[in-house]
């Protein structure tokens, strides 16, 4: 069996070192000339570090990332919403894992490079289509060093080249543009003094004014220091006319509302200040799909499933993609059968993730206690009792597969 992946990203990278790991063969197709440690951060939740640790990359995850003791929610004044340990702290196997997407980037190349050999990796390569033949697929890619088109024959298929997918554009033509959430999020990096214990992750406001903030280095936590990694959000109905997504903006576009957030413990507009540079997103999903096969060609990662980056699910869940995918490749006598098995186990899940984060996941909280108490609570308590903030968290993580003993039975 012969896999050719489509994109060189965290789900095509994760996927390579999944297939070789249990005697497959594969090449990774990236359409960039170069891969670097480009972003800034994400969340790794501990049902994906669970599958990246049985891919033998704990140790480089420990000694980069953050491992996440504890997230807080706060409404715009800084009074506690909820708060609950997580990863280790909260009683899980393994850790949650806060990192520099571009590092953990990094990590998956390098062992795809000394396991698989630097040859499974194209560079410059570009999905533009395919076509099904048989029991064979031939994906057709624009090598962007001359612009020439260059066919490869596979077994199958995979694309995992982001939310605006050429794979999933053949498949379904009239999708359209990516779906407008009627919000911005302006992200960046600030190194600074740490806050709370050096190892916390919050969310404060609510849907239409929203700050979050987390560590993401190790390597600075163990000099004093603190690479932060934050996200400022705010309600704007019409969508940016720019939709490039390393657009880069002076913090006078959206900094204001934040101005009266300076609280005892943390100092956001300090923060905002403190950044060397600020990129504006705005935040859009798809809606699920029917279904992601198209013969011996499926989808993985934001090319089956983009959602709002809201419970910190984006890369966890092309990661659980990974491994039901390689599961079923590696299980199922027929790969026919294999790519059905994998998409009859992913599809359902992932569509319930999408359509809940467009509801605000477990962020609901901010919004129900802003509704209700928009000028602040004494206690949270009177506006919000323990037992609906307690739903509300483990209703999502049952949703996103993340209950302790979900990841336990994993």
């Amino acid at each position: 069996m012969n896999i050719a992946i489509a994109g060189g990203g965290i789900g095509g990278l994760t996927l390579a070192l999944a297939l070789h790991q249990r005697g497959i063969s594969c090449t990774v197709y990236e359409a960039a000339p170069q891969l670097r440690p480009l972003g800034v951060g994400v969340n790794l939740l501990p049902h994906s570090v669970k599958e990246l640790t049985e891919l033998g990359l704990q140790e480089a995850l420990a000694a980069t990332a953050i491992e996440t003791a504890s997230l807080t929610y706060y409404n715009k004044f800084g009074q506690t919403i909820w708060s609950e340990p997580r990863g280790i702290a909260a009683g899980y196997p393994v850790p949650q894992y806060s990192i520099h997407r571009g590092e953990l980037h990094m990590i998956l190349l390098d062992a795809v490079l000394r396991r698989l050999g630097p040859e499974r990796v194209v560079l410059g390569h570009q999905l533009t289509g395919f076509v099904n033949s048989g029991q064979k697929v031939q994906a057709t890619f624009t090598r962007l060093l001359d612009n020439s088109a260059v066919t490869v024959e596979a077994d199958a298929l995979v694309a995992a080249d982001g939310i605006h997918s050429a794979a999933r554009k053949q498949m379904w033509p009239d999708e359209g543009a990516p779906r407008y959430g009627q919000r911005v999020l302006w992200r960046a990096i600030t190194e600074g003094e740490p806050f709370g214990d050096g190892r916390s992750m919050f969310m404060a406001g609510h849907p239409d004014v929203k700050f979050v903030a987390y560590p993401i280095s190790r390597k600075l936590a163990e000099q004093g220091r603190s690479r932060i990694n934050w996200i400022a959000e705010l309600s704007v109905p019409e969508m940016p006319t720019r939709t490039d997504w390393n657009r880069q903006v002076d913090i006078g576009v959206f900094a204001a509302p934040f101005d009266s957030w300076n609280w005892e413990w943390i100092d956001i507009p300090k923060l905002i200040r403190g950044a060397s540079a600020v990129y504006e997103f705005p935040l859009v999903d798809r809606d699920p799909l029917p279904h992601w096969r198209q013969g011996r060609v499926t989808l993985l990662g934001d090319a089956a499933h983009p959602m709002y980056p809201i419970g910190s699910n984006g890369a966890s869940q092309a990661i659980l993609d990974v491994r039901a995918l390689a599961d079923a490749l590696a299980g199922k006598g027929q790969l026919d059968a294999a790519l059905d098995a994998y998409e009859a186990e992913r599809l359902p899940k992932t569509a319930n993730i999408v359509l809940l984060n467009r509801q605000n996941g477990p962020e609901q909280v901010m919004a129900i206690a802003e509704q209700r108490a928009p000028e602040g609570f004494k206690h949270i308590h009177d506006v919000m009792p323990r037992e609906e903030l307690e739903g509300i968290a483990a209703r999502y993580k049952q949703v996103a597969g993340f209950t302790k003993d979900q990841v336990k039975k994993a």
